[in-house]
């Protein structure tokens, strides 16, 4: 349709497009899934590839490698082209194992060749970059144990018979401290000698491999010279080398056995002797692994029973190294007799060692150490190979005194400094490649201990905030432009809104250090800014509240005044920033120097704009600055700060974390029982599901669970129902259901994973009806009822909630996830009225759907608390936060005790009974108590005569006080439901008195901050938070006393693994056990995970696992929902295939939204092809800042079009999967709709992430890229995307693209068998009566491009303000008495023309003219109109106040 656009000069296409049409060429011939006639495999097709280092091609791996792979066709290119693969798939965080278990034939071929490979000469058939990458591909084998393909391949390296590798010495030596091991050992002789030889030799070869590897790398590690020029191919190796090595060691599995062998063979010594470390520049990453791998090789925990050592245990462990090596010599050599006799506390730092030991020959270290098993005994008259150095380093490093991991742990600063800020090794930037290897722990399956585990959280977590500071500090410092004065001192040219230069800082408390510690307590120090800012900006200083962290920076820019500061260049030389450190606020302090203490009191007007913060320094910090100035002469720091920076208070809580995190590491963690192996990632994955739990519960009350007996019935299928009546007119909800429990491990139901039960007996379930006693003659006394019809599913899920034990519900999009957890929080609130729970969500708008849920429920208001800042959002006059409860408690007895004052003038009793709590108490005891107890005994049946039903009503003393109820109180009918109505009346007093009894408290206590405590503590029964604040409170909430029984989580996949785990450890143990009973998680692990903004800790630390897709990855039962009800079935075969088993709800085919088509839309789902508009398809103004105006434009379009339909435009959404194509698109809607009352806006225009948990009608989804298919290759943002609309889905992208990409094959063959092209029925005006699937009465018209499109759209639109224009005329011509008559006729005619005039609006649209008409949809004649190309150039820069964020986007744009 358009002609070619004309480019301005023609760009030569670069070497990676030239190869990407090379491949996309082979694609194309052999293994493109689109393609139906491919060619036969050709081997050298893959040495071709391999040899241009082409790897990165779509389904290469899936369609033609391992398909076609065989030991026949097995050769270097072959096996380095899978390895590249793998590797490439683990770097884009996508699975990578799942063809290799479709065709598992060849692998353990295949992983035999790569154990081969890995161990060959560096000079022969592989190089070593290479075998780097060979080690790299073991590495992700040993870190997939979870698969079982890769865990039978992997075990052999790794088990018991490994120890073929130790010295025969060493081999005894540790046989002999574990008797049973030995057993083993002979064993495994005996099963060796059966073995043929060839075999045998086969698992010699598996079972030395990992030693063979360690001497391999020695040998490559001491090629490496001390100053001579070293090639990168080494130090990469040495560095993935250890990294392999750290990962063994962190897994309880690889490193059992493992662990001694790499202490054999003293890799560590080596390494700290080795040149690498030595070389500043080449061996800085190097050394840092070393520490990580130093650290987990002394790991505190027992390598065989994998229990936590503690720290006596250690000590003990230490003294008995020391004594062993002071018995050998003091027995063998004269020359130590000093060091065999004197204490250990004397002899075992590193100078004493040295002291001792460094006179001693070469020779004599060398027997030393043959002595204590460590080094081969020395032959006679032979010298030592070993160097000295060597020797000695080895029997110093082994027997010095460690500092405990917790020692370590709490002298450690939490604030970053700027040494590890700007250290690319730990916090590496934003576009972290995935290439190299980082000194970062990882977050995998399992972990060593709790202490591990919280350690590795503990510095992801605090190393993922150092990031965030450093793009604020680099933000604020670069905008107050600091330069060199003429003089040599600072000069500010900028201003930043959340930085200001320092006019004077002192230190003014260091207090005295506790005992045994050598930190002060605390360090206080005064900082004075003055602030000549914007009053908004001013109170916002003032503001900061006690615990806001700010930090305090020194800079001596050496760049003269006016140098322009360059955002590509380091930052640190440009802005001269030389020091960093945290601090906490105090307070601000008032003219007298005191510090203003938060609290309700107005805060005190202070003159002037100078205002002094007193704030809280970091002592560990401290004490390292001091001790380094003190003893290295160095420049105090404390003295040279000159700006100080705060920042936004969401984001700033990461000390508290850090702190709580820290507490949780000095306290013994009572994790419960059934919980610990679970957490770590051992044993029995399904040991905490209830039908394994010793405690299962036979009968629960379901309460208004089901809606009638059929429902029940249908719940649970393949069950027998026996009912314990047989009148159907009493088999009416609630029902009490009895379950068979067995004891022991036996199954007793129909399984999770649908095994059934053996007998009949099994199977049967006793329902009970049972009446729920009358509460009141009131209407409001009723019970409110649940009015959903729960699935099978959802019925299993409710019944694990309420079961003792861990319950994982995976709820896929619109499968009522809430409705199951607020069914269940109600369940275990009616079953255990005594037991607390605590509900914990990702979001303030997921907390607040909830509570909005459970107030339509039979739950007391004034059991219900809600603690954290999000409460003002529920859409509910009532306030239920703390102190909006202490309101309610307040108000709702001044109301009951007027009820009580009522009750004792209907009863006629003198007094003022009703003035307290207390005085009501008494009323009841001695007036109202009686008189029931009288009307009992009169009207209970006496056992000879017939009971009379006038008497109940006769003698009934309440008849007054019930006036004001729907009379007649008492119907007359039967006795037995007189008597019923009576005892109602008598709970429903009765419930006036028991809650002023609990009330009562609120007399006692005086003040709001007590009672709410009291609230918090004794009175409520659900407690809801965020994770974020579970974090940051848990101090208080411990040192309170707060208890609880049970945990639901909602939107558990997007919690991070740290802010999952402290919600368990709220509370103090009892009795050294944890009281919780219950742990409820649901979430969705194929939806996004936690928003890490890090690229490397969300990519090589996994940080962004949550624990939930942790425990799925480690098989721990889930009960996956399977029914939805939010969007059109055709909408949902979009993802479901991601699910098992996902169905639609009935309503989804019934009700009329989800059957009607989308008017003037031919389809209720496209994926439209954009090509490139005016040459260009993808741009990137900033780094990572993807727009694509072709694509932005036909969205916009599209999205008018609707709106002039009639469509409302709030329905509409417009999503994409980048933050510039976001930027982009508002900037059209601005410029095209923004403020037109025809149009409107949509309902929201931003990122697939940020829009998770959302949902609207009709959707239009811009893909933005056309050169690489980007982060949309993570199913998960797939998934997010193709289940965010209910009606309507219209995706815009490159269809060629795409379509090619393996991971998102599913989906885009669904979308990809409709037409390309947009198909548009204009003159079929919204809503339509007309059935989706239906061929339409009207003109379909396929608009071929965006070109097309604009122009369409604004020819409608000039046409519908002709007519409305037309219309209004007429009007203005006719008599008043006219007007009302004519206006039905005038609309009908209006539409009929808008249709005639509609289609040959647009029947020859020039292509040149698009590009005015996509544009001139302005309606205000003053603007000027600008071309689509023109916008592109507009990329939207923030004002001061916004952070770069706002400008530039990682690949990873979420929350």
């Amino acid at each position: 349709m358009t002609a070619p656009a004309q480019p301005k000069k023609i760009v030569a296409p670069t070497v990676s497009q030239i190869n990407a049409e090379f491949v996309t060429q082979l694609a194309c011939k052999y293994w493109a899934p689109h393609i139906k006639k491919k060619s036969p495999f050709d081997i050298k097709v893959i040495e071709d590839i391999y040899e241009k280092e082409i790897v990165k091609s779509s389904q290469y791996l899936e369609n033609y490698l391992w398909m076609n792979y065989s030991p026949e066709v097995s050769s270097k290119a072959y096996l380095m082209s899978i390895c590249c693969m793998v590797n490439e798939k683990f770097r884009e965080n996508v699975p990578a194992w799942e063809t290799f278990k479709k065709k598992p034939d060849h692998f353990p071929f295949f992983f035999k060749c790569i154990l081969k490979a890995a161990l060959a000469e560096t000079d022969g058939e592989f190089s070593l970059h290479e075998q780097t990458v060979l080690l790299l591909f073991l590495d992700h084998c040993f870190n997939s144990l979870e698969v079982d393909l890769i865990r039978s391949q992997v075990q052999q390296l790794i088990s018991l018979p490994m120890w073929m590798g130790l010295q025969p010495a060493r081999l005894e030596l540790e046989l002999k401290k574990t008797p049973k091991l030995r057993k083993f050992w002979n064993l495994i002789k005996k099963n060796d000698e059966k073995m043929d030889p060839e075999a045998r030799e086969q698992a010699y070869q598996e079972r030395r491999f990992l030693s063979q590897l360690i001497q391999k790398f020695i040998s490559v590690l001491k090629s490496v010279p001390l100053s001579d020029p070293v090639t990168m191919d080494k130090v990469h190796y040495c560095e993935r080398f250890i990294e392999l090595m750290i990962d063994l060691e962190a897994l309880l599995p690889t490193r059992r056995w493992f662990n001694t062998i790499l202490d054999d063979s003293h890799v560590l010594v080596h390494c700290y002797l080795s040149n690498l470390v030595r070389r500043e520049e080449d061996g800085h990453l190097f050394s840092q692994l070393l520490d990580m791998l130093k650290f987990y090789t002394g790991f505190e925990i027992n390598d065989q029973t994998g229990n936590a050592l503690t720290e006596n245990e250690m000590t003990t462990i230490h003294y008995d190294r020391i004594t062993s090596l002071q018995r050998a010599a003091f027995a063998h050599f004269p020359e130590l007799y000093d060091f065999a006799l004197s204490n250990v506390a004397e002899v075992d730092t590193r100078e004493s060692l040295v002291k001792f030991f460094g006179p001693l020959s070469s020779n004599t270290l060398h027997q030393v150490a043959s002595y204590l098993c460590l080094l081969p005994t020395l032959p006679k008259a032979e010298d030592t190979t070993f160097d000295k150095e060597f020797l000695l380093e080895l029997l110093v490093s082994r027997h010095e005194r460690r500092i405990s991991q917790i020692q370590q742990l709490n002298q450690m600063p939490l604030y970053p400094t700027e040494k590890i800020i700007w250290d690319e090794n730990i916090v590496p930037t934003e576009y972290y490649s995935g290439e190299g290897c980082l000194a970062l722990p990882k977050l995998n399956l399992q972990f060593l201990t709790l202490h591990d585990y919280l350690l590795r959280n503990f510095n992801l977590f605090r190393l993922e905030s150092t990031y965030e500071i450093r793009q604020d500090i680099e933000d604020s410092v670069s905008r107050m432009k600091p330069w060199q004065s003429e003089y040599g001192g600072v000069v500010f040219g900028g201003w930043a809104r959340m930085a200001q230069p320092i006019v004077a800082f002192t230190v003014v408390e260091v207090a005295k250090p506790n005992i045994g510690e050598n930190w002060p307590t605390r360090v206080r120090a005064d900082v004075t800014i003055n602030l000549n800012v914007r009053d908004h900006i001013k109170d916002e200083w003032e503001g900061l509240r006690k615990h806001d962290v700010c930090f305090l920076i020194t800079v001596r820019p050496t760049k003269p005044y006016g140098t322009k500061f360059d955002r590509r260049r380091p930052f640190i030389e440009q802005v001269g920033l030389v020091y960093v450190r945290g601090c906490e606020i105090q307070g601000m302090l008032d003219d007298k120097g005191r510090v203003i203490e938060d609290g309700p009191e107005p805060r005190p007007s202070l003159r002037g704009e100078s205002r002094t913060f007193r704030v809280f320094l970091d002592p560990n910090q401290y004490q390292q600055d001091m001790t380094n100035t003190i003893q290295n002469g160095a420049e105090d720091v404390y003295e040279t700060f000159n700006v100080i920076m705060r920042r936004k208070p969401k984001e700033n809580n990461f000390k508290a974390v850090l702190e709580t995190i820290r507490n949780l590491m000095n306290t013994d963690c009572v994790v419960p029982d059934w919980l610990h192996d679970i957490i770590l990632g051992y044993g029995d994955p399904s040991s905490a599901h209830y039908s394994k739990m010793p405690n299962q519960i036979a009968t629960l009350d379901f309460n208004d669970t089901f809606l009638s007996i059929e429902h029940l019935k249908t719940s649970f299928p393949g069950h027998n129902v026996k009912v314990t009546v047989d009148d159907p007119a009493l088999q009416i909800p609630p029902f009490r259901i009895t379950f068979p429990v067995r004891s022991g491990k036996g199954k007793k139901r129909k399984d999770v994973d649908g095994e059934d039960g053996d007998t009949e007996e099994a199977k049967t379930l006793i329902v009970e009806p049972h009446v729920i006693p009358n509460r009141g003659p009131y209407p409001y006394n009723q019970p409110k009822r649940n009015t959903i019809q729960f699935t099978h599913t959802q019925i299993e899920a409710i019944r694990a909630g309420m079961q003792p034990g861990l319950t994982m519900v995976v709820g896929p999009p619109g499968t009522g996830k809430t409705d199951v957890a607020v069914q269940i929080i109600s369940n275990i609130y009616h079953n255990f009225p005594e037991q607390r729970t605590l509900i914990v969500t990702h979001s303030n708008q997921a907390l607040n759907q909830l509570f909005e849920k459970i107030m339509a429920l039979d739950i007391d208001e004034r059991h219900l608390l809600r603690l954290g800042h999000g409460e003002e959002e529920l859409e509910t006059e009532k306030d239920f936060s703390r102190y909006g409860r202490v309101n309610y408690v307040l108000a709702r007895r001044i109301e009951l005790l007027e009820e009580v004052k009522r009750l004792q003038k209907s009863l006629g009793v003198p007094g003022d009974a009703s003035y307290t709590c207390e005085t009501a108490g008494y009323f009841f005891l001695y007036q109202v108590m009686s008189r029931w107890e009288e009307y009992i005994s009169k009207v209970k049946n006496k056992s000879n005569t017939m009971p009379d039903v006038t008497e109940v009503s006769a003698f009934f003393p309440f008849h007054e006080y019930f006036a004001n109820a729907p009379q007649p109180i008492f119907k007359g009918r039967s006795y037995e439901e007189d008597m019923e109505i009576a005892e109602g009346c008598f709970r429903h007093i009765k419930k006036i008195f028991t809650q002023l009894e609990e009330f009562r408290a609120s007399e006692l206590l005086r003040s709001g901050l007590d009672r709410s405590k009291y609230l918090l503590v004794k009175e409520a029964k659900i407690i809801a938070m965020t994770c974020t604040h579970a974090a940051l409170k848990r101090h208080d909430l411990v040192k309170l006393g707060f208890k609880y029984d049970n945990i639901l989580m909602e939107e558990a996949a997007q919690i991070l693994e740290i802010e999952t785990f402290i919600p368990l450890l709220l509370q103090n143990p009892q009795d050294g056990f944890s009281r919780l009973k219950r742990w409820i998680m649901i979430g969705d692990h194929h939806q996004l995970p936690p928003v890490i903004k890090n690229m490397a800790f969300q990519k090589y630390s996994n940080m962004e696992q949550s624990l939930f897709t942790r425990f799925v990855r480690v098989g721990v039962p889930t009960v996956d929902l399977d029914a939805q009800g939010r969007a059109r079935a055709s909408l949902c075969n979009l993802y479901n295939w991601r699910y098992k088993n996902l169905g639609n709800l009935p309503h989804v085919q019934l009700l009329p939204e989800f059957s009607t088509a989308n008017a003037g839309l031919l389809y209720d789902f496209q994926l439209i092809n954009v090509e490139d508009f005016q040459g260009v398809g993808e741009s990137e103004p900033n780094p990572y800042f993807y727009q694509n105006l072709g694509e932005a434009e036909y969205v916009v379009a599209l999205f008018m079009y609707m709106c002039l339909l009639g469509y409302p435009a709030d329905k509409i959404s417009i999503l994409t999967t980048y933050n510039g194509q976001k930027h982009l698109i508002r900037d059209i809607i601005n410029r095209r709709c923004g403020s037109n009352p025809l149009i409107g806006r949509p309902n929201k225009v931003t990122t697939v992430d940020r829009f998770q948990g959302q949902q609207n009608d009709y959707i239009l989804l811009s893909l933005v890229r056309t050169r690489a298919v980007g982060h949309l290759r993570d199913v998960r943002r797939l998934v997010v995307a193709m289940s965010r609309a209910r009606l309507g889905l219209y995706i815009f992208a490159r269809v060629s693209l795409f379509q090619n990409c393996f991971e998102l094959t599913p989906a885009f063959s669904q979308l990809t068998a409709r037409p390309l092209h947009l198909h548009i029925i204009p003159t079929e005006p919204f809503p339509t009566s007309r059935k989706n699937g239906e061929r339409p009465s009207h003109e379909v018209q396929i608009i071929k491009n965006m070109p097309q499109m604009a122009n369409f759209v604004y020819n409608m639109y000039m046409h519908l303000i002709q007519t409305t224009h037309h219309y209004h005329q007429t009007l203005l011509q006719l008599p008043p008495a006219m007007v009302e008559e004519s206006e039905e006729v005038q609309s009908q005619e209006t539409e009929l023309e808008t249709e005639e005039e509609a289609v040959p609006a647009q029947a020859d649209v020039v292509p040149d003219k698009a590009t005015d008409a996509s544009s001139s949809q302005e309606t205000s004649a003053s603007e000027t109109e600008t071309t689509p190309n023109q916008t592109a150039r507009r990329v939207t820069v923030p004002a001061e106040n916004n952070t770069p964020h706002d400008v530039t986007s990682t690949p990873g744009e979420t929350e």
